[in-house]
């Protein structure tokens, strides 16, 4: 089986692809961080910001629909308790950009890995070098496995990249001012608490891997379903990039809470701001995990079962 994973990854990482892919995560993981810090407005009493947004949303605390309420209540209580502990805002520090460029950088991350996931079975089908990696004593059960796990292995290579990178940038440009600087979260008792930004940021991307993984998985499904590589890239790239898309359109259907991608950010229940009222982190991760089952079922018909004579 190792040997299987390191075949593979060899496939990966001798394409010259991976390499600009690569280089393109890492030119903007070094430029959106100089980009924002040389257009960002430092001028002025944090203090004065951080009042005059308080009273902003303190209005809405009665108001509007239940999704704006709670925004509203946790925008206000933690710009209170700032002031009242003196303690500023993360914008400008270390962690705060980091997480500030951390959005981007994981839709990049996770178009990147779109690309290689869904051409990792297509490609091997419309090159017809299928024939010869069936032709091993290995089971087709095992190469598919083998070809999961080494796109897995590229999506975490991704991941560590654009952290370790946007860490030392943005370390680098604040001179690390406020690496120490807590985190603070409204808890589900209704009271802010503080939090390490390190702890924090571990845990928001390690969060983004979970979703990251049913991205990859569904774009494996697509990959092992189709023989064209450039269809399957272009299918996959449709559903990542658009799948939010009718999760806005029918947000009025409660039903819409067992759809895949109103439960792969998670980052939402550290926040405290669900979808949809009532779901849970324990929820999205059973959702999760009934489309993980079911993309792998997929994977393994159409890949197992597909007759490669044609």
């Amino acid at each position: 089986m190792l040997n299987l994973i390191r075949n593979e990854n060899m496939k990966i990482y001798n394409r010259v692809r991976t390499w600009v892919l690569l280089g393109i995560l890492v030119t903007l993981t070094i430029a959106l961080p100089i980009l924002i810090s040389t257009s960002m407005n430092t001028e002025g009493d944090w203090r004065q910001q951080v009042q005059a947004e308080v009273d902003q949303f303190k209005p809405q605390l009665n108001t509007g629909m239940e999704v704006m309420k709670k925004t509203a209540e946790r925008i206000v209580k933690i710009g209170e308790y700032r002031l009242a502990h003196d303690i500023p805002p993360a914008d400008g520090s270390t962690w705060g950009n980091v997480m500030n460029v951390a959005p981007f950088l994981i839709l990049i991350v996770g178009v990147f890995t779109v690309i290689v996931a869904a051409d990792i079975v297509a490609g091997e089908f419309s090159t017809g070098t299928i024939k010869l990696l069936l032709i091993r004593p290995a089971s087709r059960t095992k190469i598919l496995l083998s070809k999961y796990i080494a796109t897995l292995l590229f999506s975490l290579l991704l991941f560590a990249t654009q952290f370790i990178v946007s860490y030392l940038v943005n370390g680098i440009i604040s001179s690390f001012a406020g690496s120490n600087s807590p985190y603070l979260f409204l808890g589900g008792d209704g009271l802010v608490h503080e939090r390490s930004m390190l702890v924090h940021a571990l845990s928001s991307q390690g969060l983004n891997c979970i979703g990251m993984l049913m991205i990859v998985t569904m774009a494996f499904m697509i990959s092992s379903a189709f023989r064209s590589s450039a269809l399957s890239i272009a299918l996959s790239l449709i559903f990542f990039l658009a799948g939010t898309v009718p999760a806005m359109l029918l947000r009025k259907y409660t039903w819409m809470k067992y759809y895949l991608f109103n439960n792969t950010d998670l980052t939402v229940y550290a926040e405290g701001i669900p979808p949809y009222e009532g779901m849970t982190l324990n929820f999205s991760i059973a959702v999760l995990v009934g489309y993980f089952l079911l993309f792998h079922l997929l994977s393994w018909f159409f890949f197992v079962k597909r007759d490669v004579a044609a």
